[in-house]
């Protein structure tokens, strides 16, 4: 018991620089391709040719690789006259799932090209079954990190009773 509170109070006091500042942490890993075709499902579609855009809504479901974002809104930015995608941006409630982590936030943007995705707004990250929380968080799939800032708070299961 005493080894535990221990710990606890040890992780504690790590942790706070990071409360303060932001935090960063491992996120999707090796397993993110950014170069991966892009897959979406929704229950509908509207293409607005003019300004280059498709917005999926209701139930919409993206798959790149291993990874996942489901959200009831996403629009997806195509590059001019290029037919690839840009960007994505998810909204009302978005789930990114890679592995066995996964992040909840208000918003997503995902700049498909850089292979960077950032989350808005009530961020939840877990792993395991250690979470952490802020307003927001910035994922580099290309290496497999996630920097977390806006008042960081973590919590982190110390492993059982002793």
């Amino acid at each position: 018991m005493l080894r535990t509170l221990t710990a606890a109070a040890a992780m504690t006091v790590l942790a706070l620089p990071a409360l303060a500042q932001g935090a960063q942490v491992a996120f999707g890993g090796a397993t993110q391709d950014p170069d991966a075709p892009v897959e979406v499902s929704a229950d509908q579609l509207q293409v607005n040719q003019s300004d280059g855009t498709a917005l999926y809504t209701g139930n919409v479901v993206i798959g790149q690789g291993e990874m996942r974002l489901a959200a009831p809104r996403v629009l997806v930015v195509y590059v001019e006259g290029q037919g690839r995608i840009d960007r994505l941006e998810a909204t009302g409630g978005v789930t990114l799932v890679s592995g066995d982590e996964a992040a909840e936030a208000e918003r997503a943007d995902y700049d498909i090209e850089a292979g960077i995705i950032e989350m808005t707004g009530n961020v939840l990250l877990t792993q395991g079954e250690n979470a952490l929380t802020s307003e927001r968080m910035i994922v580099d799939l290309e290496n497999g990190t996630a920097e977390m800032a806006g008042r960081v708070r973590t919590v982190i299961q110390s492993g059982g009773d002793e």
